[in-house]
Parts: C-alpha cells; sequence; structure tokens
C-alpha cells in the first residue's frame, strides 16, 4: 500500500509537533513524566483534529480524517524520539 504525498506531509508535521512539545514539556514539568506526556498528546489531538474540522466548517483545506491520523502517529512518534534524546543522550 502506497501512502499518499499529503499523508507524509501531515506525518512530518506531526513529528515536528512531537518534538518540540514534548521538549517543552519535559523543559517545563522536569518531574512530571506520565502528566507531560498526556498534556502533549491531547494537544496534539486538538490542534491535529482541530485543524480538519476547521477546514470542514469554513471550506478552505479538505477536510480528511486520514490527514490527522497521519499526524498524531507523527506527533506521537516525535514524542518518543524527544523522550528518547533527553534521557539516553
Amino acid at each position: 500500500m502506497k501512502i499518499e504525498r499529503d499523508k507524509w506531509k501531515h506525518f512530518y508535521v506531526g513529528l515536528a509537533m512531537g518534538l518540540l512539545f514534548e521538549a517543552a514539556a519535559v523543559w517545563l514539568l522536569p518531574g512530571y513524566l506520565v502528566a507531560g506526556g498526556l498534556a502533549v498528546f491531547v494537544v496534539i489531538i486538538f490542534i491535529s483534529y482541530g485543524f480538519e474540522l476547521f477546514s470542514k466548517f469554513t471550506g478552505h483545506g479538505h477536510y480528511e480524517v486520514m490527514d490527522a491520523i497521519a499526524a498524531i502517529i507523527g506527533g506521537v512518534l516525535g514524542m518518543a524520539a524527544s523522550l528518547a534524546a533527553y534521557y539516553l543522550l
């Protein structure tokens, strides 16, 4: 199965969101790994799906749930990479 080019763009944006937001959460909430991770996960879901809802209700852009899912998957991987870099390096 070939993944469409558009989905890769959303994946990379989600990856960047996960990296940046998780790094900020580790910096702002150093002793609260689980709470910070859950907060970042919720923010990534709200931004990813919120953008799709904005597209649906305003008519600007193209509404597709798979775009949000690709961004969320990228966000989770970005969160994991950020945590790995922080705790392993």
